[in-house]
């Protein structure tokens, strides 16, 4: 059962890595044909799209692999969650990657056709120099600290408009226009169209990537405490949690009880309270297990 949960899993990052190259390409080569002598307009045409893509391909894609698309955002998931094992194992981190890198291929292929480009032409767009590297180091921490705000806070449902906008945003003001992602990097040395990067750049570029991940597994926990080790536990009064009340117990039965799934349901003698929250527990875990629902992205 394990191998096809995952297998479909792979099949959401290959895909959504894909579409994410298909937007980039896509958008670039169309706003070099309409708007040929105005770059800042280019820009915005392809911030704004990539941002609204890039939501879009999220909330298709979240509920089945976590929607990562992005090695760095893998790396971080499977580092920070290795403690408590929350986070992705070795072997799904090789696959996740993997998926996403053949993704990134196979989507600036895709893109290329559809803007009538030759399917691959290495590009010939140099990005060197400091300035855009740090700001690749600043938009990749910047990112995954975003995540992972959202994910530890419980508002992980905000993911998709949340990383889009910044995305978006981080198109203007990162001189790099926010690669931040090694997968998309590789993807864009096979493009002739403005969003394309030169080999001898783009190690350089995803080098940064790497140290800004680097940057947010030191600020991560700093800013967002792993809360499975240090959240203190609740104060429970004596007489349970209604203060002085006493926990409703149920009563003995003498006939047959009603039964939910496999066992009796209420069961005897057991605190209410207990026994629904053991309940939604075991349910919320089949239901997991039955849909192969993937960890959370910077698991934690």
């Amino acid at each position: 059962m394990v191998v096809p949960l995952l297998r479909r899993r792979l099949i959401a990052e290959f895909l959504g890595t894909m579409l994410l190259l298909v937007t980039v390409v896509g958008v670039s080569g169309m706003a070099a044909r309409l708007s040929p002598d105005d770059a800042g307009l280019r820009l915005l045409e392809n911030s704004s799209t990539v941002a609204l893509g890039l939501a879009a391909i999220i909330f298709a894609l979240a509920p089945i692999s976590g929607a990562h698309f992005n090695p760095v955002v893998s790396a971080a998931d499977w580092f920070l969650g290795r403690r408590h094992g929350t986070g992705l194992t070795r072997i799904e981190l090789i696959g996740y990657v993997g998926a996403q890198v053949t993704g990134a291929a196979a989507g600036a292929v895709l893109g290329n056709l559809m803007v009538d480009r030759p399917a691959v032409t290495l590009a010939d767009t140099a990005r060197d120099g400091g300035h855009l590297l740090l700001s690749e180091v600043v938009a990749t921490a910047g990112l995954l600290v975003l995540i992972a705000a959202l994910v530890r806070s419980s508002r992980g449902s905000h993911g998709p408009v949340a990383v889009g906008a910044y995305i978006g945003a981080a198109c203007w003001f990162t001189s790099s226009t926010c690669f931040t992602n090694p997968a998309v990097t590789l993807g864009r040395m096979l493009t002739s169209t403005e969003a394309g990067i030169a080999p001898r750049s783009a190690a350089a570029f995803a080098g940064a990537q790497l140290v800004g991940s680097a940057v947010a597994c030191l600020l991560v926990p700093a800013l967002y405490p792993d809360t499975v080790a240090t959240a203190a536990p609740v104060p429970v009064s004596p007489a349970g949690s209604g203060g002085d009340r006493p926990p409703a117990v149920v009563p003995e039965r003498s006939g047959p009880a009603p039964v939910r799934g496999d066992a009796a349901w209420p069961k005897p003698g057991v605190t209410a309270e207990a026994d629904h929250a053991g309940c939604c527990s075991a349910c919320s875990a089949s239901v997991d297990e039955r849909l192969g629902r993937p960890p959370l992205v910077l698991g934690g």
